[in-house]
Formats: structure tokens, sequence, C-alpha cells
């Protein structure tokens, strides 16, 4: 069962802290195992697990906000086994791959553990993107990038709010941005409603489904699902940039800043943003989709 503590068993089952006790964990990665069994995620690069797989998570970096990154890509069916093996054969441990229904005509989704953004920036293997265009792989408006960010590299609900503020408050802009409106991805008008109920995490007994522009209902995360899909570096770089951006601006953000000084204002973030050369990738992106002012 999936609880906000809940430990995952190689072989697929879920276990509370409590019964964890019962299992050893693998000497590599962590995860729990069964008496007499091999770590099933352990050496299965290039492996397309199901869609509701989900180990622990791995962390990469030092945070204090951790992103995740999901990448839907668009396969070639005849040459989907390799591109399985290259995704397996570049991302290691950092990532791993799943089953998506929803790319069409088929495909799969890189996830990522989370990482920092320094990390992320660093550390992923960014040429395995043009490798899997090579291979015929595409990934565009028709599918997305998704990005999770921790709710503990949050420093109160209030930054959290402020944060989805932000970017509700700048649809236009983000649209623009996210090279896409899609409806797995909308700004509705009841989600800018409960933006408190998103940052005090007691949004699910309002019954909101997850398809909105940030969607509130992953256990530790809050997951931003704007982005189009894409296999150029630069953009999927500034998705995460936006993401990590945001969350910095927002942190010291003050109601004297918001009130006198146009705070939320879109203008004010992409100044910000200019200003601090790690989310170059994020300002790049913006100008040349003209949406940096």
């Amino acid at each position: 069962m999936f609880t906000t503590e809940s430990r995952y068993v190689s072989g697929g089952s879920r276990v509370c802290t409590r019964c964890a006790e019962n299992f050893r964990p693998c000497e590599q990665c962590g995860t729990l195992l069964p008496d007499h069994t091999d770590c099933e995620s352990c050496g299965s690069a290039g492996r397309v697990w199901n869609y509701n797989y989900k180990p622990d998570p791995r962390f990469f970096g030092h945070g204090p906000a951790f992103l995740g990154l999901e990448l839907e890509i668009i396969v070639p069916q005849h040459n989907y086994d390799a591109c399985a093996a290259t995704v397996g054969e570049h991302i290691g441990d950092l990532g791993y791959l799943k089953h998506d229904s929803s790319i069409e005509p088929v495909g799969f989704e890189l996830v990522t553990h989370p990482m920092d953004y320094e990390f992320a920036i660093e550390q992923f293997p960014w040429p395995l993107l043009e490798r899997l265009t090579d291979l015929g792989c595409r990934s565009d408006h028709s599918v997305g990038i998704h990005v999770h960010v921790s709710r503990d590299g949050f420093d109160s609900a209030a930054h959290i709010f402020r944060w989805a503020k932000l970017i509700y408050r700048n649809e236009s802009q983000t649209v623009a941005l996210a090279r896409r409106s899609s409806s797995y991805a909308v700004f509705s008008p009841i989600a800018r409603e409960r933006v408190k109920h998103t940052a005090k995490d007691d949004l699910r007994r309002y019954g909101m489904n997850r398809y909105q522009a940030i969607n509130p209902h992953p256990r530790k995360s809050l997951e931003v699902r704007v982005f189009a899909g894409s296999l150029d570096p630069q953009q999927v770089q500034a998705a995460l940039a936006f993401v990590a951006a945001s969350v910095e601006y927002t942190r010291t953000l003050t109601s004297t800043d918001v009130v006198r000084h146009g705070g939320w204002e879109w203008d004010r973030f992409t100044a910000w943003v200019s200003q601090r050369e790690q989310y170059a990738p994020l300002s790049m992106e913006m100008e040349a989709l003209a949406c940096a002012c």
C-alpha cells in the first residue's frame, strides 16, 4: 500500500516501516529484499518496468530542493530494445525506464531519482538525448516533461504558496516557456483557488485530479507538468531550471515584495533569473521563445 512512509520491496510489494525491519536491504542500492532473492533493481540496465514501478528514492546532490525528472519519449517500434539498452548504458543508477500507455504509438518514460539542480546540470548524461535522437526517438508537444520538486525543499507551507502563486499568476508566460498548452497540465480555476490547500498538503480531501499545472498528489513532492517533451538538452535543462529557480526566487519573497514591488510579476522573476549564471539554460530558452519579459 502506498503511504508517505511505505518502503518498496523487490518484487513489487510495499510495506510499512515496522514491517520493513523483517527484510534485508540490498547492499548496493538499499532496496528491501525477501529472503533468498536477488535485487531486481541492480543489474537491470535497459529494463522497462511496469508503469506502477516506484522504488525507494536515491538522493543525488545536497539539496535542499531535490528535483525528479520524468521525460516521455516516443520510440520507434523496430528500435525499442536498442533504445532502452542505450538509456540503461547512460543513466546507470540515476534513473530507470517505465512503460506509459499514454505515449503513442509506443514509447517509454525516463524517470530519474531525486537530484538537486546543480547535480542534474553537471551529472545527468546529456549526450544520451542526442543518441536517442540518432536512434529515431522523439519527444514533442504530444508528450511531456514533468518535474517533481520535494516538499521538504521548501521552507514552509507559506513558501509553497508563494511559489505556486508565481506560476499560476503567470499562466501565459509559463505556457510560452513550456511550449504547449495541454489538457494534462491545466491551469484550472479550482487549482488556483485551492493553492493554500496545495501548500498545506490537505488537497486530497477535495478530490481534484492530478492533471493540473502543478499536481499536488505525489506522496512527498509537487509535480510541475506543464512542459512539452523534448530531446533538446537546453529545453530539458530549462524545465529543471525553471522549477529550481522559481523555488529559490520565492524562498525569501516577502509580502512587501509582492504588494509594493510586484514580486509575483513575470518581469521581476526573469530579471532575477538573468542575474544568476546557474540558470543560463532558462534565460537562453526564455530569450529564444520571446517570453523573457
